[in-house]
């Protein structure tokens, strides 16, 4: 009976564990769309101010911080699910993450 309910509780472990995984992933796949779309809107007004001769210079420079201020914005989304789905990992198996390592981890990023 006690090795039944070991079992079942292993199973739910490994499930819990490959639903952490599946969360993990669908944050990963949803903030590389969403990151897309944004740069793709916040190009607009870019694209259109490139055309014009006088902008030109400008705009390439503009676009580059742009470029980078997004992609951090994202590597910091992707960074914190990244800890979160370590510490989550942890706790399933039973090994709570250390005091303060998971504060530590993102506010080193967030700043």
């Amino acid at each position: 009976m006690a090795k039944a309910r070991s079992a079942k509780k292993g199973d739910g472990r490994a499930e819990a564990r490959r639903l952490v995984d599946l969360v993990q992933r669908e944050i990963d796949d949803g903030a590389g769309s969403v990151e897309e779309i944004h740069k793709a809107i916040a190009n607009l007004p870019l694209d259109i101010l490139e055309r014009l001769d006088l902008f030109e210079e400008m705009v390439k420079g503009v676009r580059k911080v742009q470029e980078a201020r997004i992609g951090a914005v994202y590597d910091v989304i992707r960074k914190v699910n990244d800890e979160v789905g370590k510490i989550a990992r942890e706790i399933l198996a039973g090994r709570p993450a250390p005091k303060g390592e998971h504060k530590k981890a993102v506010h080193t990023h967030a700043g």
